[in-house]
């Protein structure tokens, strides 16, 4: 893997500095390079890791992919007998390298595969892909320049290690030389301590944690202002979480990028502090060392404007599927790779609208929900919200959307108004829910198939607004 060779680097010329901190478990450079090294002799060909997060993770992860070993990550809370299917199909599937007890804490060939990454999933076997220890290298390179990571930073990824966005920053910091902190599980106020105490600069995380933490900190007082880096995956961030993210932390760079596992990082932009931000279905240009396309289904290049399949071409793009590749799920046009995500091209920046599978088909008409969520989150009242599309006898779907309201509640005539002059009238929803909280998964995902679930079973989170 392409960070070990940088342990090694860091450990000879800075082996006191702190490398990794979990929970407060601090271990040093020089420490962090003896410990894996010593856990290498009995890492496997192929290991599958599914540990919370813990600095025993980091010293296993690292000697896992030593020399030609591959490793996969699983999520501990995934049930026993999935994990144990996907071990039984990775030891059919996955042809292993040479390794010996005697391998070095090195870095193996560069086009050799070393990453197993495995698709989110509870109710399936995930499926499986693989990446290069050249595809993280190009990776590294390319989010280092474009976040402007500097070895005096301090980043803190308060998600399971398990999650991509998450063992990315760890493998990514270890690269860079820079210090990275996690937690035992994400807790409000235990980020807020290490951000006050332990010199945190640099947050990675989802939108709905930053939301949490900037409101949360906001009425604290948690001084944030020592924070200069943000970045948020998962989904673009709605307006009401980036005005409060920038009132805590005035002095942030907030980054939102879109990218996938099996692409790697595809856009981004920066927001410096007092800039403003454009809105809509933007998320930026191309990353460095990244060119993207808007193509049909039949591979032929689109215009400026015009819907279609966000392709990219670049170092950093996976090996493929080991299993479960539909056809669909990561396709080639001539070297031009897509994952199904639906978005265009504006004068260079790339608009996302989102997973060809969550677009709603209402009355012959196509509803990404992620554009009905921006406009929803941009009324006032609404602290956040979340659309689908619910079965429909005369329009095949409809769209449906769940708000959380803020203080004094809200209705669905307000929510209508709202809309009037934002989103196209056969785009808006026709039926409005107050929620709760909204139906996030263990990883801090948004789940709009836990929105049709908790409006079917009329679960007591969700409530049918009238006007």
């Amino acid at each position: 893997m392409p960070f070990l060779d940088k342990i090694q680097r860091w450990a000879d010329e800075r082996p006191h500095d702190t490398a990794v901190v979990v929970a407060g478990r601090r271990v040093r450079w020089a420490e962090l390079r003896d410990a894996a090294t010593a856990a290498v002799p009995a890492s496997a060909a192929v290991t599958v890791l599914a540990e919370a997060n813990s600095v025993n993770f980091a010293i296993r992860f690292a000697a896992a992919v030593a020399g030609e070993r591959q490793c996969a990550v699983l999520d501990p809370a995934w049930p026993d007998p999935l994990r144990q299917e996907i071990g039984s199909r990775l030891a059919g599937s996955i042809e292993p390298g040479h390794v010996s007890p005697a391998d070095a804490l090195a870095d193996g060939n560069p086009e050799s595969a070393f990453l197993i990454g495995l698709t989110s999933g509870t109710t399936s076997v995930p499926k499986a892909f693989t990446r290069s220890r050249q595809s993280w290298r190009e990776s590294f390179e390319a989010s280092i320049e474009f976040f402007g990571l500097r070895q005096d930073d301090v980043t803190l990824a308060p998600g399971p290690l398990a999650a991509s966005l998450n063992l990315y920053a760890l493998a990514e910091c270890l690269y860079a030389g820079s210090e990275f902190q996690t937690l035992e599980s994400f807790d409000v106020g235990d980020v807020h301590a290490a951000i006050t105490h332990d010199g945190v600069t640099r947050l990675v995380l989802v939108p709905t944690m930053l939301r949490l933490l900037s409101e949360r900190g906001l009425t604290g007082g948690v001084d944030a202002a020592g924070v200069r880096t943000i970045i948020c995956a998962g989904s673009k961030l709605d307006a009401r979480t980036l005005e409060a993210a920038r009132r805590w932390a005035p002095n942030a760079t907030i980054y939102e990028y879109y990218g996938a596992s099996e692409l790697s990082f595809v856009s981004g932009v920066g927001l410096r502090a007092g800039e403003p931000d454009s809105g809509g279905t933007g998320i930026g240009r191309a990353f460095p060392g990244v060119q993207v396309r808007i193509l049909d289904d039949a591979g032929s290049e689109l215009p400026d404007a015009q819907v279609g399949n966000i392709c990219v071409r670049s170092a950093m793009v996976s090996n493929g599927y080991v299993w479960g590749d539909d056809g669909q799920a990561l396709r080639s046009f001539n070297g031009w790779f897509t994952v199904g995500d639906q978005g265009y091209l504006a004068d260079c920046e790339l608009h996302i609208l989102g997973r060809r599978a969550d677009m709603i088909v209402t009355s012959g008409k196509n509803v990404y929900p992620h554009e009905v969520e921006l406009a929803l989150a941009s009324v006032p009242g609404v602290t956040a919200a979340i659309a689908a599309g619910m079965p429909d006898d005369i329009r095949g779907q409809r769209v449906v959307a769940g708000v959380v309201p803020a203080h004094g509640g809200i209705s669905a005539t307000q929510l209508k108004a709202g809309l009037e002059n934002i989103l196209a009238r056969d785009k808006r929803p026709v039926q409005y829910f107050c929620l709760a909280e909204l139906p996030i998964t263990d990883r801090g995902k948004i789940s709009r198939t836990m929105l049709l679930d908790w409006i079917n079973d009329r679960d007591q989170r969700v409530r049918r607004l009238g006007a």
